[in-house]
């Protein structure tokens, strides 16, 4: 049975551009936008989301 998603933002996030994530499910990772919370969700493999976090920690500031 899969968890219920526990959606959180970036501690480094002030107002609410930004997105959600919801990791607490070892089989997926969602993803939504916090300004439209109802146009729906990205479900991610776990790897594929380790991948794309570890590019963008990568990229110049």
């Amino acid at each position: 049975m899969k968890n219920q998603p526990n959606w959180r933002t970036s501690s480094y996030t002030s107002n609410d551009n930004c997105v959600e994530v919801a990791d607490n499910d070892p089989t997926v990772v969602r993803i939504r936008d916090t300004k439209h919370r109802e146009y729906g969700r990205m479900d991610l493999r776990p790897a594929s989301w380790t991948h794309f976090v570890d590019f963008t920690k990568r990229l110049p500031l």
